[in-house]
């Protein structure tokens, strides 16, 4: 069975506080009428720091479109082989032992994707496939799981490397005033994401099965307006109250398998809010110290998007992991209204016979 590997986490060097957020929009909003608003939602997001790729002073600017694009595209050439490597070396793996790389980005745009950059210039092979996810926002993490191990199903011998990369920064859009953008400003956070699910041996995550589940007209609610100056963020009041509609999607999935959601070991889920896994604990019956990891990400790195599941998985692999056969859940959410989910269960490196990559 395909096993999900320890990610590797990068994140940039420029660094935010929830203090710095707060004094910025009072700064930059003097005259809001909801501002108070604004500064109350910003201050109970949980967030205390959010990593940026750039000084938050060239963040505040807006030199076009066509700049913040080029800025992505040279930001992702610069950091995203680093965390490829580490991420291969967690599975064990050489990129000629790759045979598709998944890309997940809602943030910038390439095209050809970043997937034939990496090919060219990192020793993958020619023939290694390329899925590009550019539409899915902070569900795409998941997506890109779930895709890896159709694929490994598929062909059982096959690895795939998964890169999510996110600089939520370069949306910025300061002519956007509505109280959800200001919330999103004080929210989102730049991170890089790698992991690698190894269709035979690895340590990690055993992936048993997944699905996805969309809320029915829910698409206007988490979305972008393209417009000459990039991408807007549009987010609809009513998007924290969605986990009532997914929980039990969850639940259904869950019990295909005869498991029971309340009764898992690890729940790595898309940590978009704090009101998400606050819900998510009403809803499934559960303790708050059942989503500690990826809360952990939302008060350390903020949201970042398709790359939340890797950074609250990670720290689960640092934390020792869990139990020989534990089962447990790994979800994003996002635009659409839309849950990807995956069931899987922990296998540790002394219940794997070695399996050394296959020659080329």
């Amino acid at each position: 069975m395909a096993t999900l590997c320890r990610p590797a986490i990068a994140v940039p060097e420029h660094v935010i506080t929830r203090e710095q957020t707060l004094d910025l929009a009072r700064e930059l909003h003097a005259g809001h009428p909801q501002l108070k608003l604004a500064l109350r939602l910003i201050a109970n997001t949980g967030v205390r720091t959010r990593h940026l790729v750039q000084p938050i002073e060239e963040t505040l600017r807006h030199p076009g479109f066509t700049a913040r694009n080029a800025r992505y595209e040279a930001e992702a050439k610069a950091r995203v082989p680093e965390a490829t490597l580490r991420a291969l070396a967690h599975a064990e793996l050489t990129p000629r032992d790759i045979d598709m790389i998944i890309y997940v980005s809602c943030t910038g745009f390439m095209m050809p994707s970043m997937t034939a950059w990496l090919i060219n210039t990192m020793g993958f092979g020619p023939e290694t496939r390329q899925l590009p996810i550019a539409q899915l926002g902070c569900a795409a993490g998941g997506a890109a799981i779930n895709r890896a191990h159709d694929f490994c199903t598929a062909y059982p011998e096959a690895n795939v490397l998964i890169l999510a990369c996110e600089f939520c920064s370069l949306c910025y859009q300061p002519t956007d005033l509505a109280v959800g953008n200001l919330l999103s400003n004080g929210l989102f956070g730049d991170a890089i994401a790698a992991a690698v699910v190894r269709g035979r041996g690895g340590t990690g995550v055993r992936l048993d099965h997944n699905g996805s589940h969309l809320v029915p007209g829910t698409e206007r609610w988490i979305s972008y307006g393209v417009r000459d100056t990039g991408f807007h963020f549009m987010l609809d009041k009513r998007v924290p109250g969605t986990m009532a509609d997914l929980a039990p999607a969850l639940r259904a999935l869950a019990e295909l398998r005869d498991w029971d959601i309340s009764r898992l070991a690890f729940y790595i889920v898309h940590a978009g809010g704090p009101r998400i896994l606050d819900d998510l604990c009403t809803h499934l019956d559960l303790p708050p110290r059942m989503f500690r990891y990826s809360r952990a990400t939302l008060t350390e790195r903020g949201n970042i998007a398709s790359a939340v599941v890797f950074d609250a998985l990670e720290r689960l692999f640092a934390d020792g992991g869990a139990g020989p056969a534990d089962r447990g859940i790994v979800a994003g959410f996002g635009p659409g209204i839309t849950a990807e989910i995956t069931l899987g269960t922990w296998s540790g490196a002394e219940e794997l016979v070695s399996a050394a990559p296959r020659p080329r």
